[in-house]
C-alpha cells in the first residue's frame, strides 16, 4: 500500500478558519496545493452541514465531509452517507440537567440549532444529533460534565474549554473518517488530522499523523505528533508546505 498521505481532515473553528470565522488567502491557495498533490481535503467540524456550505462553495470542495463532530458523514456536498442519532429521551434529560444548573444550552438538529433562547416545547419530531452546554464558571462546569458523564451514554468532548458537546457513544470524527477511508479505499495511517479542541482528539489520535494547532487546547498538544503555527498564522498552509507538498 502507498503509505503517502491522501486525505487532509481538517476542523473548522479555531484551526482552517481565524478569529473572524474566515479562511486566509494563505490556507485557501496551500489548499489548492494539497488538492493538485492528488490529496483529498476533508472538513471535519463540529458544525452542522448547513453552517459551512459558505465554506465549501469558497474552497470549490465537492469531497467528502464529517459534521457534528461525527453524527453526519457525507460522501460529498448533498449525499448523506450514514447519520447517527440522539435519541430524544437523552436530549430532554440532558435539558434538564441545563435548567437545574441554570446554564446555556443547544442541540444540534438535521433542521438547524436550537438554543436557550429558541427552544421548542415539542422537539419530538426533530432528528437530533448533538447536545451541547457553554458554562464559564468552572465549579458548574465540573459538576455539569460529572453528571453527564455518569449517565454513561455518550461520547463528552468540547470545542471550546468552557463548553461540553454530547454525541451517540461511539461517535467522533474518528469514527467518521473511518467511514470516508473506507469509502475511498484509504487507510487511517493516510490521514493527517489537523485540530485545537478536545472534539479532535479522536482523529488526532488515529490518524497517520495527528496535528494540534498553535492555539490548540494543551491535551490536544500532547496527543499530537506535530504542533504547527495557530489559526492566526496559517498553521493549516504550514502542515500542506511540511508534510504534502514538500514532504521531508
Amino acid at each position: 500500500m502507498d503509505m503517502a498521505y491522501k486525505l487532509l481532515a481538517l476542523d473548522m473553528d479555531g484551526t482552517l478558519l481565524t478569529e473572524e470565522k474566515t479562511i486566509s488567502n494563505e490556507n485557501k491557495a496551500w489548499l489548492k496545493r494539497a488538492e493538485e498533490a492528488g490529496v483529498t481535503v476533508c472538513l471535519s467540524t463540529g458544525r452542522g452541514i448547513f453552517s459551512i456550505e459558505p465554506y465549501l462553495e469558497e474552497l470549490q470542495l465537492l469531497s467528502p465531509i464529517v459534521t457534528v463532530n461525527g453524527s453526519e458523514v457525507w460522501e460529498a456536498p448533498g449525499k448523506l452517507l450514514e447519520r447517527h442519532e440522539m435519541k430524544i429521551d437523552w436530549i430532554r434529560e440532558l435539558r434538564e440537567i441545563a435548567l437545574k444548573h441554570d446554564v446555556w444550552y443547544w442541540a444540534y438538529s438535521t433542521e438547524g440549532v436550537y438554543n436557550q433562547g429558541d427552544w421548542r416545547e415539542e422537539p419530538e419530531t426533530a432528528t437530533w444529533l448533538k447536545f451541547g452546554y457553554y458554562i464559564e464558571d468552572l465549579d458548574t462546569l465540573k459538576q455539569v460534565h460529572e453528571r453527564v458523564r455518569d449517565m454513561d451514554l455518550f461520547e463528552i468532548t468540547n470545542s471550546h474549554p468552557c463548553n461540553l458537546e454530547m454525541n451517540p457513544p461511539g461517535v467522533s470524527k474518528a469514527s467518521g473518517l473511518q467511514s470516508i477511508c473506507r469509502l475511498l479505499g484509504l487507510d487511517m495511517s493516510q490521514v493527517i488530522a489537523v485540530g485545537d479542541s478536545l472534539n479532535d482528539l479522536a482523529m488526532i489520535h488515529e490518524a497517520g499523523l495527528g496535528v494540534a494547532m498553535g492555539n490548540a487546547q494543551e491535551s490536544v498538544k500532547v496527543a499530537a505528533d506535530f504542533v504547527t503555527l495557530d489559526n492566526e498564522q496559517d498553521g493549516v498552509a504550514e502542515v500542506v508546505k511540511k508534510y504534502i507538498v514538500h514532504p521531508s
